[in-house]
């Protein structure tokens, strides 16, 4: 909660700081890298940093934490929270980075608004920082103590047991460790980072979803070939190098996004390689003998290119009240539709709760399509691949 003094600081220079924030990250990522560029090398994901939709991402958070402080100043957008909490952790961030962190913002702040940066100004800002960086630090904490590993400790080495094309540029590696134990536990819908070396010697970074249930003795991750360069530079590198045999270094399993307990009805809307973290929570559910009623919409570009496809309808199948509903833009003699998926031709069931990942065209209109026919918004969840630029969505 923002202090008495800091609140009405804060809303009269909301629109001010809000409108220059993507001056103020762009001036920020700047400093930040010049004084650490290690930061650059080996923690953060330089294709989002070229694009600029890291920026965009922490512009966003930023806005909209500080929004709801002041909308809502006894909660705490716990959502928005815990989903950058997750990514963190999964890249090990500790809590002493917040404080490079704050040290490279606000100088970026200063130096962007000038003389508008009053005391007073800075004190409530501050403020703001300080409150959205220890309610984080305290969920990686937890996160950290719940997975089992040290603060920032979270990488070890796996062996790539198999490796499997699924289509023409999507991979799949089968994951164990090197000296034979079983993986860890994991909640079905939960990611790994996956650190590799480049041959410019950078450490590059990218979070892949456990792609099967837990329970198996190893893991397994689904790797789709992102195009460009260095927007696609970890994908593609372990497409033309990683092969059976071989060892990554792999993080411990994070990630909101989980297979709900009970027996609900389930909604679980992909598109793309975004069908990952549905398999596994569809594996798991098949294991486990579930009863549930539970609807799977998946759309892809082509049957071919639809990865997992025959695993996705077996394990469907299995389920006595699951039902397959596919979207192709191509689908040939598949039996698909052909176009993109409209949830509002389906028949959900009262109270469904939805779990929802893909590309953010394909989670803005589903979720908007879904508010529409009255699922409330609380009881729809997604995962973004890559920078989360709808951040506040569910605030």
């Amino acid at each position: 909660m923002l202090s008495e003094q800091a609140a009405p600081v804060v809303r009269a220079t909301l629109p001010a700081v809000g409108g220059a924030l993507g001056q103020i990250t762009e001036r920020f990522y700047g400093r930040l890298f010049a004084a650490h560029p290690e930061l650059l090398r080996d923690l953060f994901n330089r294709g989002n940093q070229a694009s600029g939709e890291q920026r965009q991402a922490l512009a966003g958070s930023i806005a909209a934490f500080a929004g709801a402080l002041l909308e809502h100043p006894d909660a705490r957008p716990d959502v928005m929270l815990s989903r950058i909490a997750h990514k963190h952790a999964s890249l090990g961030v500790t809590s002493e980075q917040y404080k490079v962190v704050h040290e490279h913002l606000f100088a970026a702040i200063v130096e962007v608004l000038g003389e508008a940066v009053t005391p007073e100004v800075a004190s409530a800002w501050d403020e703001v920082y300080w409150l959205m960086a220890n309610a984080l630090i305290a969920i990686e904490a937890r996160l950290y103590q719940e997975t089992g590993v040290a603060e920032g400790q979270v990488w070890r080495s796996m062996e790539i047991a198999e490796r499997h094309e699924e289509t023409a540029d999507t991979v799949s590696f089968v994951l164990r460790h090197t000296d034979g134990t079983p993986t860890a536990a994991f909640r079905p819908g939960q990611y790994v980072s996956v650190q590799v070396t480049l041959p410019d010697g950078a450490r590059q970074i990218r979070q892949y979803s456990l792609s099967a249930a837990p329970g198996h003795p190893q893991w397994r991750i689904t790797v789709k070939r992102v195009d460009g360069d260095p927007a696609g530079e970890v994908s593609s590198w372990l497409h033309a190098q990683a092969r059976t045999g071989d060892t990554v270094e792999v993080s411990a399993p994070f990630g909101d996004l989980v297979l709900p307990e009970g027996d609900g009805p389930l909604l679980l809307a992909s598109a793309g390689i975004g069908s990952t973290p549905m398999l596994a929570m569809l594996d798991h559910l098949a294991a486990t003998g579930s009863t549930r009623p539970v609807v799977v919409v998946h759309a892809d570009r082509t049957p071919d290119s639809h990865a997992h496809a025959a695993e996705l309808r077996g394990l469907v199948d299995s389920l006595p009240q699951g039902a397959l509903h596919l979207w192709y833009e191509e689908p040939g003699d598949s039996g698909a539709r052909t176009g993109r998926a409209d949830v509002t031709a389906l028949d959900l069931p009262a109270g469904t709760t939805a779990y929802l990942c893909g590309p953010l065209p394909f989670l803005r209109t589903v979720r908007g399509d879904l508010v529409g026919r009255g699922t409330p918004a609380a009881d729809i969840h997604y995962e973004v691949f890559g920078p989360d630029l709808w951040l506040g969505a569910e605030s």
